[in-house]
């Protein structure tokens, strides 16, 4: 089963972007994960292919229409098709380790970037559209939100890595942050790389590391260790 992403866009020509290169670039390539990106205007209205209008009840801005969006979506991914539908959005659940895993280990998804002010809500339901936030704070559209979440995924595939434990024990896999690293050269400028990383006592090693995680989370993330 290969993951397949589709992205529901007005700007089609930001994908893959940066997603075309490193390691998911590379597995794009080797046919590891596939990428389509949609352009929803082709389902606009009218001479211009209007996707938006007026928010109901005023106010500033615009929003994306339901029948537009809809349409978009339905010829994308028909009823039949397993994939999870997402909504790039700052008002979504938090976008998580574990929800990425779980994305990952899936068929892909379907990732619906808004714009405007928002999105009808009656697409949004119409359509079981998950909402997803990739942070507290709002950008001028969903697809840097799409590019975070996809790269997030697609590092997870397997093959795209080059160890298969490269991802075990990152932020957040534990409900911890990850622990310092440290490489050539031993010293510099005045700082060298802690006594126990070159003992060779791995058991050592190992609760060392666990040690400062749990330093870092505290001190940084207090909210993961309330979490355990």
């Amino acid at each position: 089963m290969t993951f397949r992403a589709t992205i529901l866009t007005l700007f089609p020509e930001m994908f893959p972007g940066p997603l075309g290169l490193s390691l998911a670039g590379d597995a794009l390539s080797k046919g590891l994960w596939a990428l389509e990106a949609r352009n929803i205007r082709e389902h606009g209205l009218g001479k211009h292919r209007a996707v938006d209008d007026t928010p109901a009840g005023g106010g500033a801005g615009m929003v994306l229409r339901a029948d537009v969006l809809a349409a978009a979506i339905d010829a994308a991914a028909p009823a039949d098709d397993p994939r999870p539908r997402l909504l790039m959005s700052p008002r979504g659940k938090p976008l998580t380790q574990a929800r990425v895993r779980e994305l990952a280990a899936g068929p892909g998804a379907v990732i619906v970037c808004g714009r405007f002010e928002g999105v009808d809500e009656r697409v949004i339901e119409g359509r079981n559209l998950e909402e997803v936030s990739i942070g507290d704070y709002v950008l001028s559209g969903g697809e840097i939100a799409a590019l975070a979440l996809l790269d997030a995924c697609v590092r997870l595939i397997p093959g795209v890595m080059g160890a298969a434990d490269s991802g075990s024990e990152e932020s957040f896999e534990n409900g911890l942050l990850e622990y310092p690293h440290y490489t050539r050269p031993r010293e510099w400028e005045g700082q060298s790389i802690p006594d126990i990383l070159l003992s060779g006592d791995h058991g050592k090693i190992a609760k060392w590391r666990r040690t400062e995680a749990e330093r870092l989370t505290d001190a940084r993330r207090p909210d993961l260790r309330r979490k355990d």
